[in-house]
C-alpha cells in the first residue's frame, strides 16, 4: 500500500484527468471500427481508472462513471 499527500489543487487536477480519460475510453468503446480485443483492453483500463477515481470522487460522481455491466454471450 502506498500513501500520497496532495494539495486541493492537485486533488482536483487528478480527478479531472481521470474523468477525461474515462470519458475518452467511453467514446472509443462506441466506435464500431475498433477491434473487440482492443476494446477488451480498454475496458480493463477503464476499470483500473475507475478504481482510482473512487478514491478521489464523491459517491454521486462515482455513479456517473460506474462501468456498464458486461454482456454475456
Amino acid at each position: 500500500m502506498y500513501g500520497l499527500m496532495l494539495t486541493k489543487q492537485e486533488h482536483q487536477e487528478i480527478e479531472y484527468l481521470l474523468k477525461r480519460e474515462m470519458e475518452e475510453i467511453t467514446l472509443d468503446l462506441g466506435d464500431h471500427r475498433i477491434d473487440s480485443n482492443i476494446k477488451g483492453a480498454m475496458e480493463e483500463r477503464y476499470d483500473v481508472l475507475f478504481q482510482l477515481f473512487r478514491r478521489f470522487a464523491s459517491g454521486e460522481e462515482c455513479l456517473q462513471y460506474m462501468p456498464k455491466k458486461k454482456k454475456q454471450n
